[in-house]
């Protein structure tokens, strides 16, 4: 038996790594998946195709408009027959800018798709799944939330107001049936990944309680945990996914 049969979810950012592994992760537990990208259509398009029939690819939604979130959940649940059990918010941007030089465009740049997004998404999904007694929404959030990197305020403050929003929205959605909870991965593995950050995948490796990098299906095993009845009583919690990274003296 799998954990998520008969469930229909939707996957913002799907076109990238973890959004993949995330989407890979739902269908192989009897989900079947909405496919949201707006920028990597190609690869959303092949997961579709690798995913087959329970999966559907809903290309284009700019995640910074009020209503192209909502046309998105609405297009979602259409194709799922009029429900929308899981949602998982995994759009985003991680630029790297230093403070001093950084612009109130480039913050709301940040802020818009990372946070914004996740309010507008969570708040139309949450009206689907009022009205079928229940669902569960998961915010990608980051060990940035807790730890801030050096040239990563904009992107820090972002995911630490996801995991607020995520307690907040837990207590006012609870009532209705519908569990909000965030994951928080830590550095998870891409190609390129090591040549492009030689210097931090070492230090990355350094710290690691587990000895390895992030993988993003250890992402998407975490968002099925909470979307699944084993965590019928997850709500307003951040899941930190991170190796043991944040369990790591800093003394």
């Amino acid at each position: 038996m799998t954990l998520l049969a008969g469930q229909v979810a939707l996957i913002t950012g799907a076109g990238g790594g973890i959004g993949r592994g995330i989407a890979l992760r739902f269908a192989q537990e009897g989900a079947a998946v909405a496919l949201h990208c707006r920028t990597a259509v190609a690869a959303a398009g092949a997961l579709a195709a690798e995913i087959g029939d329970r999966a559907v690819l809903l290309p284009g939604a700019d995640l910074t408009v009020e209503d192209e979130c909502r046309r998105l959940v609405a297009e979602a649940a259409e194709w799922g027959g009029g429900r929308l059990d899981a949602l998982v918010n995994n759009a985003g941007v991680q630029p790297v800018q230093d403070l001093p030089g950084m612009t109130a465009d480039d913050w709301r740049a940040v802020v818009d798709t990372n946070l914004t997004s996740v309010f507008a998404c969570t708040q139309a999904a949450a009206e689907v799944m009022r009205g079928q007694g229940g669902g569960t929404v998961t915010h990608i959030a980051s060990v940035e939330a807790r730890m801030p990197a050096p040239a990563h305020a904009h992107y820090s403050a972002s995911k630490a107001a996801v995991v607020m929003h995520a307690r907040a929205a837990a207590q006012e959605y609870g009532p209705y049936g519908i569990r909000v909870n965030t994951v928080s991965p830590g550095l998870i593995n891409r190609q390129g990944l090591a040549e492009a950050w030689p210097e931090g995948v070492r230090r990355w490796r350094e710290a690691v309680a587990v000895g390895r990098l992030g993988r993003p299906e250890d992402v998407g095993d975490a968002c099925v945990f909470l979307a699944s009845p084993l965590a019928s009583w997850v709500t307003g919690h951040d899941l930190v996914v991170d190796g043991g990274v944040s369990a790591r003296p800093t003394w």
